[in-house]
């Protein structure tokens, strides 16, 4: 691996490879910047082809972070951490407790939170070895899974786009396509559906999708045949990467919005979805409601809904200011997005 090189390209702070024998763990840890406080970003479990993957993938998750944080107005950096591994047979308490070891011997410097194939008892075994972790259950005194309060900020992102786009964020008949219904990608379809909104939704795991249709009225879509559905807003909730050079000329929405992770595969797909006259919502804008809610847990502030809902509310007019600001300089909105949460980092700096 290119390591010193693909560090340099964004400088990055640090990465930390982490290995132990008896529990199995292979996993990353990188730090991205921490002009703005301590690095905050979840764990990550995968079983990753290869860890080439495993480390481009953690590289952009923990940039993705610090312009989460810095765009949010937090006094966070960015990090992330991905562990190699099926989370369904090799995830065990052994393991988490190793992993929560290496966390705890940066001292701080990163704080840990639950991401896809972790969750809040994960995180709740983790605090065992180290107070360096976040999104931790109730039960062991933490705030818990942040999934629904990041659903929330997606919808409120979601409602920016149509007013951009529509004139009206109201969601009462529009079609909105969500790809994904993991415990963001649900709990949004709920919020939209009881919003009005007329679903599509695709998802790999049967069950779930034939949930959403009879809980929610959603149609459900083939999982590659989600991004040929007319829509108003395209919502990416599952993997990142998902606008690329293959999919980009597909869809048919007027806007995309969503709560996963990277969802442009790299940056010139914001400037193809702007050609083709689609309005992007930068993903580490609308799904930084569980950041916000993570961060009042780590500094010890109320994270009761009411307070944290309100703290997320913001993501309704920062998301506007971008669409704006994209206009106003002819750029696209990831671009407009990546200079406010750089103007932010470099004033701090």
């Amino acid at each position: 691996m290119r390591v010193f090189q693909r560090m340099g390209e964004h400088n990055y702070e640090k990465v930390v490879f982490c290995s132990d024998e008896d529990s199995g763990l292979r996993a990353i840890i990188a730090i991205h910047d921490t002009t703005l406080g301590p690095a905050l970003g979840g764990i990550r479990m995968l079983p990753y082809a290869t860890e080439e993957q495993a480390f481009h993938d953690v590289l952009r998750l923990a940039r993705g972070m610090t312009y989460k944080a810095s765009i949010s107005g937090l006094d966070l950096g960015g990090g992330k951490s991905v562990i190699i591994g099926d989370p369904k047979t090799d995830k065990s308490t052994e393991l988490l407790r190793a992993m929560g070891r290496f966390i705890d011997s940066l001292g701080g410097e990163y704080i840990a939170g639950q991401d896809i194939g972790t969750n809040s008892h994960d995180m709740a075994v983790i605090r065992g070895v180290t107070k360096h972790v976040a999104c931790v259950h109730e039960s062991a005194g933490g705030a818990g899974d942040p999934s629904r309060t990041t659903a929330y900020g997606v919808s409120l992102g979601i409602r920016a786009v149509l007013k951009s786009t529509q004139g009206s964020d109201s969601m009462a008949g529009r079609q909105i396509a969500i790809q994904g219904l993991g415990n963001v990608g649900f709990a949004l379809a709920q919020f939209c559906a009881e919003a009005g909104a007329e679903l599509t939704v695709s998802e790999m795991d049967g069950p779930l999708a034939a949930r959403a249709a009879d809980e929610l009225g959603a149609e459900v879509a083939g999982v590659d045949d989600i991004y040929d559905t007319e829509c108003d807003v395209f919502s990416p909730n599952s993997i990142g990467g998902v606008v690329n050079d293959d999919t980009v000329g597909r869809l048919h929405c007027k806007a995309v919005a969503g709560g996963a992770n990277n969802i442009l595969a790299e940056a010139r797909h914001g400037d193809a979805l702007a050609r083709s006259g689609i309005t992007y919502a930068p993903d580490y804008l609308v799904n930084s409601g569980g950041l916000i809610r993570c961060r009042e847990e780590v500094f010890g502030r109320p994270t009761e809904d009411f307070a944290i809902y309100s703290r997320v509310s913001q993501i309704y007019d920062q998301t506007l200011r971008v669409i704006r600001l994209a206009g106003e300089q002819s750029i696209s909105t990831s671009a407009a997005a990546d200079r406010i949460a750089e103007e932010r980092i470099a004033a701090a700096g």
